[in-house]
Formats: structure tokens, C-alpha cells, sequence
């Protein structure tokens, strides 16, 4: 290392944010990741035998993938290159790989790459780094908060590893906290610092799992925070507050968009209002775009909620036609009021099943014409086809109904709609039963 260098780190020591500065320098340091990196492990193996292949480290913010490939590097005594995919090309690939080239040929010491937010690489991004990866001159570590089976390409994600960290707990949180409270060399131990329990138990809770969330809220704590008598200083919870600029773990376009929708709407189809309201907080609360949830509770108006109740349809549109004319923060009131109904409301998937099983025939089986009686006659040449032939109006009969086919031919007798006898659909089951006879009085067919 050059004298340069040198004095770079070591500025860079005493300036870099505490979560930097307290970064684990030997895997015994590393915090949460058992599943990983607990003796035995097979992560733990690679690292210890050196034997490292390329991997994805996907994981959320802050549980410690950068610190994770910093460590592998130090401990197989590899070069460690940072590249960021927010700001790195084609030629910075081309560039490091040709020093590792180098390197591995004069000094025989392999190259660890590391390319943190992976998934933002494009194709052609990726598949440079493909070659290199395949015949060892790198070992690629990449670092994504994104499920990389979506956005790490095939060719490159077949010839990694896929490690999932996990967030840390409450319990390796506290661990972090009281580790840089005790440091004197990297830590804030010089500053004669704690934490009443108030303002720790804050700290904890709003750091949701993210390392760095709660080291650097408690490092802007402790500087705020003036020496009493003796120079100790106690950080109270109002400190704490005050240091901690909320933002919830949540990306409108990332995997937590889609996780908390998914909860949600199952939460609507499960009938767990308390549920429903909690997922419902936590996408208001992040931020999520009004017409996205309002939109998501029009579908399960009718996915979930079907005609066992059709008024929930009218209800979910109503409010989001109320979101788009009132927006913020009212809109979040109907909402409420439409997420509790339709979670309470009787479910029933009958029809959206039934344009399955439709749609499975039509892609399954000839695609026959429509009968001949069921064509509207408008033209005489269509009259002399005999187009309306046959043709029964039910409006003609008492009751409004006549028994007619309505199906082209080769689908004669097949059946889509089974009402169930939930709700309202009840009623629609026992109006089919009472027109159709047997044609409606079996259930669906069992699922293979």
C-alpha cells in the first residue's frame, strides 16, 4: 500500500459515517447470518477452504453484503474492485477485468468484483461479465436488494450462487449498538455515550433490521447530545426521534412493492380485516401510489368477493372513483372503508373460475361457428342462410326464459359457471337449478 493510499484510509477512518467505520473485518465479527456463516455451513466452507465461487448476495438494506464481500476478500487474501451499477460501464468492466488479467499472471492472486446494486446492470452490462466469470479471472460478488431471478439475466445467474441474507434481528441490532457504544478505535467509547432505554428501544424498533439505519441515527444521537457531569452523555428518546428520519423499507418498484400487495389482497381473500388494515397502513404509510392500491381492491371486488356479493364491486369502483377526486390524505377513509367490506364480505371465485374453464376451450378445442340461430339476421341475403333461424326471445315466454343452445355444437353440454351457495350467489344458484334443472345441480369438478 502506498503512502497515499494509506493516509487516504486513514482519513477516510475518522470522517466515514459510524456504519462504515464499524464494518466487521473478520467473519467472527459478522453479525446475524448464521444460516450462512455458522460452522459447518457451506458459505462458511467455501470462504475457510478458499475455495469462493461467484455469488449473489441478495439481501435487504443493510444486513451486511457489502461487509459480507469485503470479509471473503480479506480472509482468501483476494483483490477487492468495487464497481456500482449506477455509475459503472461496459469499460470499467473491461478495464478491471484486464488488471486482473495482470494480476493473476504476475502475482497468481485472484480478483474479487464486487458490483453492488447488480440488478441495475443492463444486458449487455451482464453478459460482459459473463467470460470472465465462466473461465475464473474474476470471482464475481454481487450485491442486489432485488429477487435476482428477475433481474440478474440466466446465463450469468446460472453461474453464481445465490446467497439470501437475511434483515438482522432486534437482538443483532442491540448487539451493533452496544458493540460501537464500547469501541474506542472505530467506535464512539471516546464520547462517554449510552442510551436510556426509551430511546435504545427506538432505535431498535425503527431500524427494522438495517444496520445502518441504527448505527448512524446513533452516532447524529450521540453528537447531539451534550456531556453532563463527569463528560458522560445520556441519549434520551426525543434525541433519538429527532435522528431518525423515518422512511419505511419500501420500493414502489422492487420486490417490497409487490410482497405487501400480495399480503394485502390475501389478507382480503383470507376475510382478515385486522390484517388487511395492517398491510393497507403499511403501503400508505411508504408512500404507495392511491391509484394502485385503489385498483388492486377493484380486482378483488371481483376475483374474491364475486357475486356472493355483487354490490363489493360497486363499492371498490366507488372508491376509486373517490381516490381519483379527493386523493390524499382523505382517500386513505375510503379505502379503510372499502378493504374492511370487502374482507368481510362472502367470497366466492365462481365466475372468474368459470371464464377460466371457458378460456380453457377456446384454446383447447376447434373454434366451431357461431350457430346459425344465434346470428342476427340483418341483411336478406342473411335470412336466405337462415341467420336467426330457430331463434327463441326469451322475453316471449313466461318467466322471461326458454331452455334453448346456445354453444356451438362440439361444446354441446359443456359447463364453465358452478355458483356456490354463499351469499347471493345462493340465490343465483337456485334460479339456474330452477330453469336448467340437473344441468346446474352438480358441483365443479375436483382439481387434478
Amino acid at each position: 500500500m502506498t503512502l497515499f493510499e494509506h493516509r487516504r484510509r486513514e482519513l477516510m477512518s475518522k470522517t466515514a459515517p459510524l456504519s462504515t467505520r464499524m464494518r466487521p473485518r473478520r467473519l467472527e465479527e459478522i453479525v446475524g447470518q448464521g444460516h450462512l456463516l455458522d460452522p459447518g455451513r457451506v458459505l462458511r466452507g467455501c470462504i475457510e477452504s478458499d475455495r469462493v465461487p461467484s455469488m449473489i448476495l441478495w439481501g435487504a438494506p443493510g444486513s451486511g453484503k457489502t461487509t459480507l464481500a469485503r470479509v471473503i476478500a480479506e480472509t482468501t487474501r483476494s483483490q477487492f474492485e468495487t464497481l456500482s451499477a449506477v455509475s459503472s460501464g461496459v469499460a470499467d468492466i473491461r478495464k478491471v477485468v484486464q488488471q486482473s488479467h495482470e494480476r493473476l499472471g504476475a502475482e497468481g492472486r485472484r480478483t474479487i468484483l464486487f458490483v453492488d446494486e447488480i440488478h441495475r446492470f443492463n444486458r449487455g452490462q451482464q453478459d460482459a461479465l459473463l467470460p470472465h466469470v465462466e473461465d475464473g479471472t474474476i470471482v464475481l460478488i454481487g450485491a442486489t436488494t432485488e429477487n435476482p431471478s428477475f433481474e440478474v439475466v440466466g446465463p450469468l445467474l446460472s453461474r453464481c450462487r445465490v446467497f439470501t441474507l437475511n434483515a438482522l434481528s432486534d437482538d443483532d441490532i442491540r448487539t451493533l449498538i452496544d458493540r460501537a457504544l464500547g469501541d474506542r478505535e472505530r467506535g464512539l467509547a471516546g464520547m462517554e455515550a449510552s442510551l436510556d432505554d426509551d430511546a435504545r428501544g427506538l432505535l431498535v424498533r425503527i431500524a427494522n433490521g438495517d444496520a445502518r439505519v441504527a448505527l448512524d441515527a446513533l452516532e447524529l444521537a450521540v453528537a447531539a447530545t451534550p456531556a453532563g457531569p463527569g463528560g458522560r452523555r445520556t441519549v434520551g428518546l426525543a434525541t433519538v426521534e429527532d435522528a431518525l428520519q423515518r422512511h419505511a423499507r419500501y420500493d414502489r418498484t422492487g420486490d417490497l412493492h409487490y410482497d405487501t400487495i400480495s399480503a394485502f389482497i390475501k389478507s382480503i381473500r383470507a376475510s382478515d380485516p385486522d390484517a388487511a388494515l395492517y398491510w393497507l397502513a403499511r403501503m400508505v404509510d411508504a408512500g404507495e401510489d392511491p391509484m394502485f392500491i385503489a385498483r388492486r381492491l377493484v380486482i378483488s371486488a371481483a376475483e374474491d368477493v364475486g357475486l356472493a356479493d355483487p354490490g363489493a364491486l360497486a363499492i371498490a369502483v366507488a372508491c376509486q372513483q373517490g381516490v381519483h377526486l379527493i386523493g390524499w390524505p382523505e382517500g386513505r377513509i375510503l379505502m379503510a372503508h372499502t378493504t374492511v367490506y370487502l374482507a368481510s364480505a362472502p367470497k366466492s371465485n365462481a365466475s372468474y373460475a368459470a371464464l377460466g374453464r371457458a378460456s380453457a376451450d377456446v384454446g383447447g378445442t376447434r373454434n366451431d361457428p357461431v350457430p346459425l340461430h344465434l346470428r342476427n339476421p340483418v341483411t336478406g341475403l342473411m335470412r336466405t342462410m337462415d341467420y336467426g333461424k330457430g331463434y327463441q326471445y326469451a322475453h316471449d315466454f313466461p318467466g322471461g326464459f326458454v331452455i334453448t343452445e346456445n354453444l356451438p355444437e362440439n361444446l354441446r353440454g359443456h359447463r364453465y359457471y358452478f355458483p356456490t351457495d354463499i351469499g347471493r350467489e345462493a340465490a343465483i344458484r337456485e334460479r339456474l337449478l330452477k330453469w336448467w334443472g340437473e344441468k346446474y345441480g352438480e358441483g365443479p369438478p375436483k382439481q387434478q
